[in-house]
């Protein structure tokens, strides 16, 4: 299997200068690559091969318009070239309903302003880490590298990123073994929601931490000292990165925090099972700014990964399941009720049920079905 594994650089004046460089390079590859086959296209010729694009770029650099792209590694420049052919490839795929996942757009210009960067190299680059554990890069040098953890295997690739808050990364592609966990009888349902971020079927309560509200007052003075800074002078410049940092510190809050409880649920349980949210469409309602800043989606990914890399089961019940009108002792269905509604008695059974531990232990119930029907057992939940 293969990961990332991504760590904080620290580059010199004069590294930032090379690396500003190389990414100018890359982002001019590509685009003259693809105003290539975009000039093809309406000229109604055959598609560009990736071969005449990398002959187009060997011409190109032999000329005096472009000479300055010898000034950085060749493979920083082929990789451009393989990121505008993995785009053209995913954008044909999506056409052809080969893909998963919404329509792809075709491939856009990159701009100068955009305020991430970044640069690919591959091992034919020959990058390296250095006996005093600096990274090794050609044409730019050694740079700073504040290591959090071994790398645990040989990096097939590493990329090197700039973020719109100005801070330089390294994200190293390598290859890992799967480390499964001692096997436990434990399985949880999730109901997910915005109050309490989670109820699992175990009882278990995790609180919304909500980053992004608290940080709201924050972020609309800076978002103001901005706004206030006249455009193209430094001094905005210096309160874009400001307000860059502050939310990317809320992001990686939100991340550190869902990475924390994710693996203490895979390591805790053998079985989970979440609901499968729709959270695309509820970003578009009124609650959007709560929803995004519950981070649902990254949550259940965290969840889905790391019970695959620890032989954990881990599954999604269908979002149209009723698992807020089911009661879990009897099975009774009481029909939809308002979200203001947090306890309810059921009319059959006359149980006095907490609305998100009951949608929890109803989600368990379907999924552990759900498993038993694939594996030749009874269908529907027993109550």
């Amino acid at each position: 299997m293969q990961l990332r594994y991504q760590y904080r650089l620290y580059p010199t004046a004069g590294q930032r200068e090379s690396l500003a460089r190389a990414f100018g390079c890359a982002r001019v590859v590509f685009n003259d690559a693809l105003a290539a086959r975009k000039t093809a296209f309406a000229a109604e010729l055959p598609f560009v091969p990736d071969s005449e694009l990398s002959k187009q770029l060997t011409a190109a650099k032999a000329t005096p318009e472009r000479a300055w792209l010898s000034e950085v590694s060749a493979v920083v420049l082929q990789q451009a070239l393989a990121d505008l052919n993995s785009a053209y490839r995913n954008f044909f795929r999506s056409v052809t309903g080969n893909r998963k996942g919404p329509r792809m757009a075709p491939p856009r210009f990159r701009s100068r302003k955009d305020h991430r960067q970044s640069i690919r190299f591959t091992r034919n680059a020959r990058f390296a880490v250095t006996a005093g554990k600096k990274l090794r890069l050609p044409k730019i040098g050694d740079v700073k590298v504040a290591w959090s953890r071994e790398l645990p295997s040989e990096p097939s690739s590493v990329t090197v990123i700039k973020d719109a808050a100005g801070r330089y990364y390294a994200s190293f592609v390598v290859e890992v073994d799967n480390q499964p966990l001692p096997e436990v009888d434990a399985e949880v349902g999730i109901d997910l929601g915005l109050t309490t971020f989670a109820v699992l079927s175990n009882g278990k309560r995790i609180e919304s931490p909500k980053f992004l509200r608290r940080a709201e007052r924050k972020l609309a003075k800076m978002q103001r000292k901005l706004s206030h800074k006249q455009k193209g002078s430094n001094n905005r410049a210096k309160a874009r990165i400001k307000v860059a940092k502050a939310y990317a510190k809320v992001a990686d809050t939100r991340r550190d925090w869902a990475h924390k409880h994710a693996t203490a649920i895979v390591r805790e349980t053998q079985a989970i099972y979440v609901e499968d949210l729709c959270v695309k469409g509820l970003a578009r309602t009124r609650m959007a700014k709560s929803i995004h800043d519950a981070g649902w989606a990254t949550f259940t990914r965290l969840l889905e990964e790391k019970a695959a890399r620890s032989s954990r089961h881990f599954a999604k019940v269908d979002r149209f399941y009723p698992s807020s009108q089911i009661c879990a002792p009897c099975g009774h269905r009481d029909g939809p009720k308002p979200l203001s509604m947090r306890l309810w008695t059921c009319p059959a059974c006359g149980a006095v049920l907490d609305r998100d531990l009951n949608a929890a232990n109803n989600i368990l119930a379907a999924g552990r079905a759900e498993r038993l029907n694939a594996c030749g057992g009874t269908r529907s939940p027993a109550p």
